[in-house]
C-alpha cells in the first residue's frame, strides 16, 4: 500500500519540489497540498494522509498549532506529522514535538533522506536520534513556561519502566539501556513499548518530552 502524504508549506516552489520527490517513489503518493496551517488542517481531514509533512512558519496558522489540530482531529489514529523546516535547533521544533510531531528534518536534506524519513514516520517510529532530541530539550526546555498536560500518569508504570523511561530521556539507545540495566535489548524494547502504551504516547520522542515535562529529568540549562 502507498504511503499517503500531505505537503504543507507556504512556498509553492517548495511544495512543487517536494511533490516531485515524493511522487517518484513507488510506495508513496501526495494526496493533498496546503499553503498555510489552516489549509493543512482542512486538507488532513479531507484526504486522510498517513504522514503530514509540515513547515513550521506559515501564514494564518503556524505549523505547531496546525500539528496540534491535525492530530487532535485524527483522534489518535495512525496519522503522523513530520516537521520540515529551514530552521534547525530552535524553540519551534521543541514546541512542535510537544504538540505531537514524530520528528523533524531540515529543508536542505537530501531527497533520498527525506523519503526515507517519511517511511520511518509512517511506520510509527520517531525520526529524531536520541542525541538530537537531548540537545533540543537541553537548549529550550528550561525557557518554556508551563509544561503541557501529560496524557498519562507516572504511577501507572512499574519501577523498572520508570527507570527505562528516565534512561530513554537521557538519550540512551535500547542497546545502551540494556547494558546499563543488565537486560536483553529485546526486553528493553518491550519495556519501552509498555511505557508508550500506558502513557498514551505516540513514540520515543514523545516519551522524552513527557519525561522533561514531569521533571523526571532536567535540562542542563536549568
Amino acid at each position: 500500500m502507498s504511503i499517503r502524504v500531505l505537503l504543507a508549506d507556504d512556498q509553492a516552489l517548495v511544495r512543487g519540489g517536494l511533490r516531485k520527490i515524493v511522487d517518484t517513489e513507488p510506495d508513496m503518493q501526495v494526496v493533498a497540498e496546503a499553503a498555510d496551517g489552516l489549509d493543512a488542517v482542512d486538507a488532513a481531514a479531507r484526504s486522510r494522509p498517513d504522514v503530514a509533512v509540515v513547515d513550521i512558519r506559515m501564514p494564518r496558522l503556524d505549523g505547531i498549532e496546525a500539528t496540534r489540530r491535525i492530530l487532535a482531529a485524527d483522534g489518535g489514529a495512525e496519522l503522523r506529522v513530520l516537521i520540515l523546516t529551514t530552521f534547525g535547533l530552535d524553540e519551534y521544533v521543541y514546541e512542535s514535538l510537544r504538540a505531537g510531531a514524530s520528528g523533524f528534518m531540515l529543508k536542505d536534506v537530501r531527497p533520498a533522506d527525506l523519503v526515507e524519513g517519511i517511511r520511518v514516520v509512517a511506520r510509527g517510529d520517531a525520526l529524531l536520534a536520541p542525541s538530537v532530541t537531548r540537545r533540543l530539550l537541553d537548549r529550550f526546555a528550561g525557557d518554556l513556561d508551563e509544561p503541557a498536560p501529560a496524557p498519562g500518569h507516572l504511577d501507572e508504570l512499574t519501577e523498572r519502566e520508570v527507570e527505562v523511561l528516565r534512561l530513554v530521556a537521557l538519550a540512551l539507545s535500547n542497546a545502551e539501556i540494556a547494558t546499563r540495566l543488565v537486560l536483553t535489548e529485546a526486553t528493553v524494547k518491550t519495556h519501552v513499548s509498555s511505557v508508550l502504551r500506558k502513557l498514551e504516547l505516540r513514540d520515543r520522542v514523545q516519551a522524552v518530552v513527557y519525561a522533561y515535562d514531569i521533571g523526571l529529568v532536567r535540562p542542563r540549562s536549568s
